[in-house]
């Protein structure tokens, strides 16, 4: 099982597929597994050699407790470390929710290891959770509950089969502590020339920023999947692939990836 090494911090990376390289960064409370149960990985294998990330705090990476090792520029770090085990100096980079903060993370932090940026359902505006939201995850199951609610999606209504996904592997005193507050980030929003890919369900929250960062951006393009919430834009592959996929296989700007 390969590990990538960032500040003491194991990260769990694996690779599969071949051509450009092309990382699958997922969502909190997910692991790397999500996007082969969701279907995306037949698809993507032929064209990209992907690198699919599991996140600290998890699937097999490390699970620090401590607040203070969940910041942004440790997270980017972690991404970092993983393409400089793999000798990768750029790379497409695809994140969903929390993997998209941390693609907006990576246009921050090391622009310079990015190609095309994909990013769902997450915008780079400030983001102050609740008190009431702020669960010690000692009740693993309101805690799952409290970020459904939190998404605007009633978790009652999710398969019982896509409900065991959210505590398989978790450590939820560890999932707690990463529940930081995010900082303001849309002053790199100019300033990001790659190429980008926003998306999100029509039924979710954060549409209305993420129209507002493609209006901001210089080359960016923004999609909409009606219909859809937050859950449901990450597993409706056969809705999001295709355009996703249309995008990646577009007209080069000229860059040349490791």
């Amino acid at each position: 099982m390969p590990y990538a090494s960032n500040q003491g911090i194991r990260i769990h990376y694996r690779v599969e597929g071949s051509g450009p390289p092309l990382v699958l960064q997922h969502g909190f409370t997910w692991s790397m597994e999500s996007w082969s149960r969701s279907g995306y990985l037949e698809t993507l294998k032929p064209h990209y050699r992907l690198i699919l990330v599991d996140a600290r705090g998890h699937g097999a990476s490390d699970k620090p407790r401590e607040p203070a090792a969940y910041s942004l520029p440790l997270r980017v770090g972690d991404v970092v470390a993983v393409l400089d085990a793999l000798a990768v100096g750029s790379a497409n980079f695809w994140g969903y929710s929390m993997g998209g903060w941390i693609g907006w993370g990576m246009a921050k932090y090391a622009p310079e290891r990015l190609h095309k940026l994909i990013i769902g359902g997450a915008h780079p505006f400030e983001r102050r959770l609740p008190a009431s939201d702020r669960l010690d995850g000692s009740d693993p199951k309101a805690f799952v509950e409290s970020l459904f609610r939190r998404l605007g999606v009633d978790f009652a209504a999710i398969p019982p089969g896509k409900q065991a996904e959210f505590f398989d592997n978790n450590d939820f005193l560890a999932l707690s502590a990463s529940q930081l507050d995010r900082p303001p980030l849309e002053d790199i929003l100019p300033t990001m020339r790659m190429p980008c890919f926003l998306y999100s369900g029509e039924a979710d929250g954060v549409i209305a920023q993420m129209r507002e960062c493609a209006r901001l951006m210089p080359n960016a393009t923004f999609a909409a999947f009606p219909g859809l919430n937050h859950f449901e834009a990450f597993h409706r592959a056969d809705r999001v692939l295709p355009a996703v996929m249309n995008f990646l296989l577009g007209a080069s700007d000229g860059r040349q990836l490791d």
